[in-house]
């Protein structure tokens, strides 16, 4: 007989995905929705509903994206400036405590040997091209989203502009967890501990089935610096 059905759903909306084991993905806030109303991926995120039962940690990352734009009247001089500032940004990142990626959702270190593969674009103005990739600080302990921000702006001051190349930071932030699905064994851990004890309140013989678990980890953002990481589960209570 069941006794009673707990569905562990709120309100909150969310990015759901699946990387590859050891990936860096983006935390972002956007709902992507349905592919055609079922549940395939668009573009790697699905919309969904975070659950109460949840593991929250601090991100790996704090992400900024950096914009790179040049306005040299001749093409070939603003693409060449504009590679060798981004060469620039490359070569003193490490130094300055920042890292800079590509991507949209799963993160790839932007290097020497990737980084002509960027694309450029023009921004509205005559004789002018921009590119934009992202600027990630290491959150460490007791460390702020300002003190994040401070430490890519500084970066961005610092950088060794060629020609009539600019480089500018944009206003926003977000986070990047690696590899959500090593949580799985904690998520799975404090579902079990929340499905017994309310088992437990029913009395003897009651039992739980639970569903969800064979699924990808997800996130959402928790905080300025934190995530919630969890599984898309629900459990019924029953009678045995």
């Amino acid at each position: 007989m069941r006794i009673v059905s707990k569905m562990l759903i709120a309100t909150t909306m969310l990015g759901v995905a699946v990387p590859a084991l050891g990936q860096e993905v983006l935390v972002t806030a956007q709902r992507r929705g349905y592919n055609n109303g079922d549940a395939s991926y668009s573009d790697g995120v699905v919309a969904s509903s975070r659950p109460i039962i949840n593991l929250k940690r601090t991100a790996d990352y704090a992400v900024q994206t950096v914009r790179v734009v040049g306005d040299a009247r001749d093409s070939t001089t603003r693409r060449n400036d504009l590679r060798a500032t981004i060469s620039n940004m490359i070569a003193t990142a490490g130094k300055a405590g920042v890292e800079l990626a590509t991507g949209n959702y799963v993160l790839e270190p932007l290097t020497l040997a990737r980084y002509g593969n960027l694309a450029f674009s023009g921004d509205g103005r005559p004789d002018t091209d921009q590119t934009s990739f992202l600027a990630k600080v290491r959150l460490t302990p007791g460390m702020t989203i300002d003190a994040a921000k401070a430490k890519i702006a500084q970066f961005v001051a610092s950088v060794s502009k060629v020609g009539r190349s600019q480089v500018s930071a944009t206003d926003g932030l977000t986070l990047s967890v690696i590899n959500p699905d090593q949580y799985r064994g904690q998520i799975i851990d404090l579902i079990a501990a929340d499905a017994a004890l309310s088992a437990a309140k029913f009395g003897t013989g009651s039992g739980v089935d639970v569903t969800g678990l064979d699924r990808p980890v997800e996130w959402a953002r928790g905080g300025p610096t934190d995530v919630f990481l969890f599984l898309p589960s629900t459990y019924t209570v029953r009678k045995r």
